[in-house]
């Protein structure tokens, strides 16, 4: 497996598994429409600070994460998605990309990451948790901090 920056060969491939996830397995309420983003991740992930990639597998995108720059040395994780057969400890496909995001927004001078997320994925919240994040309120977000509807849990990491 490769932790590869996105590239616009991908965008199928990443719609399609971000999509499955949220509805298929979660049984999320969130459409493409929902998610304009991802008709446009080059325009709204890789540009400033931020940043978007894909881990791939045999020519197959099989986890995503992004890094989006909301200014004041500050991040905004999004869109970590992770296809079933690749998760856990065995290929460890969520902590590679979120060790890349950590080495990118270090070398950035991103200084705190935050990221909100469902109810539903508790497996994330574990893995959030494990890797440092702090659970915060709705409250303590910056004001650039773009709010998903879905979003309900929030968390915050000190990048040193």
């Amino acid at each position: 497996m490769e932790i590869k920056k996105y590239t616009s060969d991908y965008q199928s491939q990443v719609v399609d598994l971000i999509l499955y996830i949220q509805q298929e397995e979660y049984g999320i309420p969130v459409t493409k429409e929902d998610q304009p983003d991802l008709f446009n991740i080059e325009s709204f992930y890789q540009k400033e600070k931020g940043n978007f990639w894909v881990a791939v597998s045999d020519e197959r995108v099989v986890g995503t994460i992004a890094l989006l720059d909301i200014g004041n040395s500050q991040a905004a994780l999004r869109k970590v998605f992770v296809a079933k057969e690749f998760r856990g400890n065995i290929h460890k496909t969520a902590s590679l990309l979120l060790n890349n995001v950590f080495e990118w927004g270090r070398k950035k001078g991103i200084k705190e990451i935050f990221l909100g997320t469902t109810l539903q994925f508790t497996a994330a919240h574990r893995f959030y948790e494990k890797h440092g994040f702090e659970e915060i309120t709705v409250e303590d977000l910056p004001a650039g901090f773009p709010i998903m509807a879905v979003d309900k849990k929030f968390y915050k990491y000190a990048l040193s």
